[in-house]
């Protein structure tokens, strides 16, 4: 059975899709899962407990105060897991969980545990589409946590539309995809750039692009959860930053190639999904420019290419280290560009994909290309297309899998500096 002894904990959350994980309880059995389950106050108006207790033969938790347990009922909960899925997540339950509340048995367990988190969302679609929502699905996505649905199909109202939790099948095989992952990573060091460089016209100006830096830093959140050591080198991002990785926050183009020279000697592979600026001002002005006259020139000069350069290098070595992944932000011919960058910059992958189905999203598709193949990724999350690249970079490397995932494994190997440059 594909989970046999996994530990699963199924956290289930008050929304009226709460019946349904019954179902998703019998199939993660099905599958030879160890389940226990955890309910918020407001689940078990809808489900009773002794529902979940007669079917794991485990009793089924649902205060964090509860006199039976000896100590901490949260962090015995935390241990024992190698993958939690929260289903239903509503949407106060999503807000609660981005915010870092620990004030039930179930939120206190997802903040004291380091194991992959699976969601399943359920609401009305008008509460999935708010922008508070999707600004909480966005930084639980940040975080490393695996989405699921919703769905479009039946509401509880009768009406059809977008918030319906996906089904226990569906909810299972994302368990199973997840709780089989490698520790692939440790021992290894990945550098990562992310985010737009900013380069300076004036003290208020400056060429930048949109860039936002969630591909990027979905990337340093896959490996640093499958046992790398992460450098994150990033230009300006407007979101959080990953945990447990080293930080190295840039602005121009010039100071990012600092900061990949400087860490360029740990890095077993680099991953560029920075937007580098390919121009510069040639003078950066010390006051405001006024406005004057009908058009304004400003000369630019070209900024290094930092790709191009590590792929030259290496190359003059004749080394296979590092690993080298790029990225081609295209707005047409997307696969032939990625392969033209492919062989112009001595790179091992390309990851191709269009400006419009890229930047500022938490959902993407690409094509990854190397030397010998050209495979199409349809549309998935950023934290899924993170780690595609990364099994391609673990191929690259051509060292076999490692150990199977559990709770010890995703810890990291030691306390992450956070190198963040003064004044930026």
């Amino acid at each position: 059975m594909s989970l046999r002894d996994k530990n699963i904990l199924v956290c289930v959350g008050g929304g009226i899709a709460a019946f349904k994980v019954v179902d998703l309880v019998r199939e993660l059995q099905r599958r030879g899962a160890k389940l226990r389950v955890a309910m918020t106050a407001s689940a078990t108006r809808f489900v009773g407990p002794i529902t979940f207790t007669g079917l794991t033969g485990q009793k089924t938790v649902t205060d964090l105060w509860d006199p039976d347990y000896p100590g901490e009922i949260h962090v015995e909960l935390a241990d024992q897991a190698e993958v939690i899925v929260v289903a239903p997540a509503t949407a106060n339950l999503l807000a609660r969980a981005a915010g870092g509340l620990a004030d039930d048995v179930v939120l206190a367990t997802l903040v004291c545990s380091d194991v992959p988190v699976v969601m399943a969302p359920a609401m009305h679609e008008r509460m999935w589409r708010s922008p508070a929502t999707q600004r909480n699905v966005s930084r639980l996505t940040q975080d490393g946590v695996f989405f699921v649905g919703p769905t479009k199909g039946a509401l509880a109202n009768g009406r059809i539309g977008m918030g319906r939790m996906a089904d226990a099948k569906q909810i299972a095989d994302e368990v199973e995809h997840i709780a089989s992952r490698k520790t692939d990573l440790r021992e290894k060091t990945i550098l990562i750039s992310a985010g737009p460089t900013l380069e300076d016209l004036d003290p208020v100006r400056f060429i930048s692009n949109r860039s936002s830096g969630r591909m990027g830093y979905a990337i340093a959140s896959a490996a640093r959860a499958r046992g790398a050591s992460v450098i994150l080198v990033t230009g300006p991002t407007q979101i959080p930053k990953p945990h447990g990785v080293e930080v190295v926050d840039v602005r121009s183009a010039l100071e990012m190639k600092q900061a990949i020279d400087d860490a360029l000697p740990r890095a077993d592979a680099v991953i560029m999904t920075a937007a580098v600026a390919d121009y510069r001002p040639a003078q950066q002005q010390p006051n405001k420019i006024k406005k004057s006259g009908e058009n304004l020139s400003v000369e630019l000069v070209k900024n290094p290419d930092i790709l191009a350069e590590l792929g030259r290098s290496r190359a003059d070595k004749k080394a296979r280290k590092p690993v080298l992944v790029g990225f081609a932000m295209e707005t047409n011919d997307v696969t032939a560009y990625g392969r033209k960058k492919l062989i112009d910059k001595q790179v091992d992958l390309i990851v191709a994909n269009e400006a419009a189905v890229g930047f500022g999203r938490d959902d993407t598709e690409a094509t990854l290309i190397s030397r010998d193949d050209e495979v199409a990724v349809p549309p998935t999350t950023k934290v899924e297309l993170a780690h595609r690249i990364l099994d391609r970079v673990i191929a690259l490397f051509g060292a076999p899998r490692g150990a199977t995932r559990n709770r010890r494994d995703l810890r990291p190997r030691a306390r992450p500096r956070d190198h963040r440059r003064k004044g930026r």
